[in-house]
């Protein structure tokens, strides 16, 4: 009983903890940038210059500062578009893929840790006795499944990180499964990310749709990303 308890005090504290997480990210987020700022193309430029010099001056601090922040991020059931588009931005997207391909994987695993601490035992009674049959079958061919189902999820990234703990896949198989599955569809996003970059250095007027598009940096990362999904 007492175990009992004490667990539920732990996981009260954690999710309080979480929540104070997300609400102070959120906070300090919009008390610092506006949506007209978002959408400011002088503010894009000024704030792309900003990151390529602190990139010249301290590459490794700038990629691990990056990483630690997408952690973070997909803890808190971010998206993974914006960060590796962000990633081929400002690394390009050779070094951008290795960068995101990799804190999204670690976020995701912290993530996917975290569900199955609060929902594991639920998931246990209430799932996992009803259908056994399926646990077994997945459980023999759990890394390729996990792979064949990061390639092709279609639902937001937070909730795919956390599907898995229907089936309580293992770690191992987790960590490769998502960062393999994972991998063609960031590299034509920060291909994405790498070619906006450039469109930018390029152009001290916002350009318009179709001279982005009409740029080879852009449109053969989205031929891509077509023929992918």
């Amino acid at each position: 009983m007492n175990d009992q308890r004490s667990n539920k005090l732990i996981k009260l504290l954690i999710g309080f903890a979480y929540l104070l997480i997300l609400s102070l990210f959120l906070y300090f987020f919009f008390s610092n940038f506006t949506l007209e700022e978002l959408r400011s193309y002088q503010f894009i430029q000024t704030n792309r210059d900003f990151f390529l010099e602190l990139r010249e001056n301290n590459r490794i601090l700038l990629f691990l500062a990056i990483m630690l922040f997408t952690i973070i991020w997909v803890t808190l059931l971010g998206f993974g578009t914006p960060i590796a588009l962000f990633g081929g931005f400002i690394f390009g997207k050779w070094i951008g893929t290795l960068l995101v391909v990799l804190s999204l994987t670690l976020g995701s695993c912290a993530l996917y840790l975290l569900g199955k601490f609060f929902f594991l035992n639920i998931i246990k009674e209430n799932f996992l006795s009803k259908f056994k049959h399926l646990e077994s079958k997945f459980r023999d061919k759990e890394f390729f499944i996990m792979i064949i189902y990061r390639i092709v999820a279609t639902i937001p990234f937070g909730i795919a990180n956390l599907l898995p703990v229907l089936f309580d896949v293992k770690l191992k198989n987790y960590f490769f499964g998502t960062a393999i599955g994972i991998l063609p569809s960031i590299f034509i996003l920060t291909s994405l990310g790498s070619g906006l970059e450039k469109v930018i250095g390029l152009n001290e007027e916002m350009p318009s749709l179709m001279a982005v598009i009409k740029s080879p940096d852009i449109y053969m990362p989205l031929i891509g990303f077509i023929l992918i999904f």
